[in-house]
């Protein structure tokens, strides 16, 4: 961790004390996929957690022992509420005492595609009441950038206490990638920006008691920018594939063996594949709130706008394939069975936050589609007029589906028995063949 070269205020020496003693106790507000895993990586490296959340289902299943997120095992929420190293609770008055605070609320967007920070505001302004001299506060959750210093440091030092000397203020963006075993919230390293240096060396103090690597830069904007290049990043090179996708159906080709060709240079090219439409909380939402903020600068950002539009559209093209893949059978799209297999936004969880398959099932609905889904993660689904649950035995509704469609290739999914029972199946994930599956009746994107 790199060393600040002036004097730091003496509440910020301080404090980087208690964190390096472990004597400090921290709170963390939000206790989502984000939130509680924080929670659990803080308390193994030997703080005392306060765990707020308004949602007091969370609450109450975490003061039972219970864990709602697949990436953390009951039994370590069990362990440390039992010793008293978590304490859930709904109110932050709870706070009071803490020496920092980690704040990792939802930061969606609105349906006119403006960021929704209220839920950040809610936080910033819940704070004044408890803040105190000699205390730093982390927002983790996702913006656009300069939300830190416009939005969160007027109401902390609405209390008189000043960012930098009486208390502390930094943005660490979360790099949570659920379902991951290999790299998780404790060995991911950790970008910090502080509005001031003595801010950054608090925050990074308070971090590097549980995390292997901190990665200092100069400011909370840099942070946040860099947040917002990282999923930029995914959500235009998937925008591209995506397109080349449409082009390579227009053209005749193979887009996944064109995709397999390229993937064979060893330098210089990076592999992305096509899909069904973009999902979870940061990639399809994430770079429009660049966007967003670059327009009160008289600025289009348009690779994020193209990428973003193609994105979008996918669910709709496949739906548009599907119509084809059954005109070809024979059917209609008009009351045929359709079986969506796979509904989570990605492979081997039940996160459905901005699943594809939301929008493919609610489009071959407006179509007339008698539409049914399996997936082992997921129980049910809520559109936005409609609701489903997953079947329960996949045999027979393979048997009767007039069309499986195959959105999330989930690993424990029976690949060979889907080929051998479905009559006709549309694969928007290769799957299938890259199992060795390649048969007659398997149509890829």
């Amino acid at each position: 961790m790199a060393k600040h070269n002036q004097k730091l205020p003496p509440a910020a020496q301080a404090l980087i004390d208690k964190f390096r003693t472990k004597q400090a106790t921290i709170g963390v507000i939000g206790l989502g996929y984000v939130g509680l895993p924080l929670v659990v990586v803080l308390v193994e490296a030997g703080y005392e957690v306060i765990a707020l959340d308004t949602d007091p289902g969370k609450i109450k299943n975490l003061r039972q022992g219970n864990s709602y997120i697949e990436d953390v095992p009951s039994a370590s929420i069990a362990a440390a509420v039992e010793q008293g190293r978590i304490k859930p609770t709904t109110d932050y008055e709870d706070l009071r005492q803490v020496d920092g605070v980690s704040i990792c609320v939802p930061t969606p967007l609105r349906k006119t595609g403006d960021p929704d920070l209220s839920y950040i505001v809610a936080v910033s302004k819940a704070l004044v009441s408890i803040l105190h001299p000699g205390m730093v506060v982390i927002l983790e959750s996702t913006s656009y950038p300069g939300t830190t210093r416009e939005l969160v440091k007027p109401e902390l030092e609405s209390t008189g206490l000043k960012v930098g000397e009486d208390i502390f203020l930094a943005f660490s963006p979360e790099r949570v990638d659920p379902g991951r075993e290999d790299w998780t919230t404790a060995n991911t390293p950790k970008v910090i920006g502080g509005i001031t240096a003595a801010c950054t060396e608090v925050a990074a103090a308070m971090y590097a008691g549980g995390m292997k690597n901190v990665v200092l830069v100069s400011s909370t904007e840099v942070a946040e920018m860099a947040k917002l290049l990282e999923n930029t990043f995914r959500a235009v090179n998937i925008g591209l594939v995506n397109e080349l996708a449409l082009m390579c159906e227009r053209l005749g080709i193979d887009v996944w063996e064109v995709i397999d060709a390229a993937g064979s240079k060893p330098f210089g090219f990076m592999r992305f594949t096509p899909g069904p439409g973009l999902g979870g909380h940061c990639i399809p939402i994430d770079p429009l709130y660049l966007s967003w903020k670059l327009k009160s600068v008289k600025y289009n950002a348009r690779f994020i706008e193209l990428a973003s539009e193609i994105n979008t559209n996918m669910p709709r093209y496949v739906v548009g394939r599907i119509q084809d893949v059954l005109n070809e059978a024979g059917h209609s799209i008009k009351g045929a069975r359709i079986l969506v297999l796979g509904a989570a936004y990605k492979p081997n969880v039940s996160d459905m936050r901005e699943s594809p398959a939301i929008d493919v099932i609610g489009l071959l609905r407006e179509k007339g589609s008698k539409v049914s889904y399996f997936d082992p993660f997921v129980a049910s689904i809520d559109g936005d007029d409609w609701a489903m649950d997953s079947v329960v035995d996949l045999e027979p509704a393979l048997k009767e589906a007039d069309l499986a469609v195959l959105i999330t290739d989930h690993d424990n999914l029976d690949y060979a028995a889907i080929a051998d029972r479905a009559a006709l199946i549309f694969d928007t994930r290769n799957a299938f063949r890259s199992r060795g599956l390649d048969r007659e009746h398997i149509v890829r994107l």
